[in-house]
């Protein structure tokens, strides 16, 4: 594998989805600042700061750290529009060579930064990073494992399991993300849909045990749905073979009964039989409704071809690359 052509000067461009962040959004920027000491001196860097709308003091305190720190640019929407939005607002600003997408909660390591780099140097469009293990509750842990075997038995794109938003993205990468102009995102699906060449790097994640997770059950349990409508369309599919399945069961039941009534006679009809397979087979109905519901609904924001954010003020970086 060919190595990057290196450049006099290389760009990396870190873009950071932020929303309530004020209690460690400057202790992050020192440990990065710090971090970024070991670097080459070669390297030059923007940071955009997405801000998604937070409500408390988080924009207030990134026009601080940015007065002392002019590779900030900070993009603020006029409300909060989603994680998936800001990352999206991220790649359109970004400018570098690669770009890093990463929290900025202190949980994804920034000592891995520079591996990343090392390996998209090496001819890598795509670095990703992997969880070896999850230290969440024994629900939320289970259910997303339910999750990735889900998806992957339902999905022809790749989703790889325990893999978060911290990633490096070549720069034709980035180019190929930005011409996928849907509405309804599920990044996870999209970084692995585009293809290039990938590598992964394994740590360990820490626990903020300060921080409150924004990310509830219901939450998760929507993006969730987003990923698996988005990338398959075996559950509308599965429905005609049920739907041939109890047709089928059906026409079995139908010649039974026309035989018994031939050898025995007219029986007394059952209610409860019959009660039961209308409940039956109107519960089948409304499922069905209700797949293709979440299907349609999709469509039909698609189609409105409304924004996927505002921006409310956007603060340049000092430093033009």
């Amino acid at each position: 594998m060919e190595s990057k052509n290196e450049k006099e000067m290389t760009t990396i461009s870190f873009i950071f989805p932020v929303y309530n962040e004020e209690k460690g959004i400057v202790l992050f920027f020192k440990e990065l600042s710090k971090e970024l000491t070991n670097f080459p001196k070669n390297f030059s860097y923007q940071f955009i700061c997405v801000d998604d709308g937070s409500s408390d003091d988080t924009f207030s305190l990134l026009k601080t750290i940015k007065k002392s720190n002019s590779n900030i640019e900070i993009i603020r929407f006029s409300r909060n529009f989603g994680k998936e939005m800001a990352i999206k607002a991220g790649f359109d600003y970004a400018k570098g060579d690669a770009v890093i997408l990463m929290d900025c909660d202190l949980e994804d390591p920034i000592g891995l930064v520079l591996p990343m780099i090392n390996k998209w140097q090496e001819g890598y469009d795509v670095v990703y990073t992997t969880r070896s293990s999850r230290n969440d509750t024994f629900v939320k842990r289970n259910t997303a494992l339910a999750f990735y075997k889900v998806i992957k038995f339902l999905s022809k794109t790749p989703i790889f399991e325990n893999s978060g938003d911290f990633r490096l993205f070549d720069k034709r990468v980035v180019n190929a993300l930005l011409r996928l102009p849907e509405r309804t995102r599920f990044s996870k699906g999209l970084f692995n849909w585009v293809g290039f060449r990938s590598t992964s790097i394994s740590y360990e994640r820490k626990v903020n045990k300060g921080r409150k997770t924004k990310w509830n059950y219901s939450k998760l349990w929507e993006y969730s749905l987003d990923g698996i409508i988005s990338f398959s369309t075996i559950p509308v599919r599965i429905w005609t073979y049920i739907g041939f399945f109890c047709s089928f069961i059906s026409l079995l039941y139908g010649g039974f009964i026309f035989f018994r009534v031939l050898t025995r006679g007219i029986d007394v009809p059952g209610y409860a039989s019959l009660l039961i397979v209308m409940l039956f087979c109107n519960g089948l109905l409304l499922i069905n409704l209700g797949v293709l519901g979440e299907y349609i609904s999709r469509i039909f924001i698609e189609v409105k071809h409304r924004p996927l954010y505002i921006v409310d003020e956007h603060l340049k970086q000092e430093k033009e690359l």
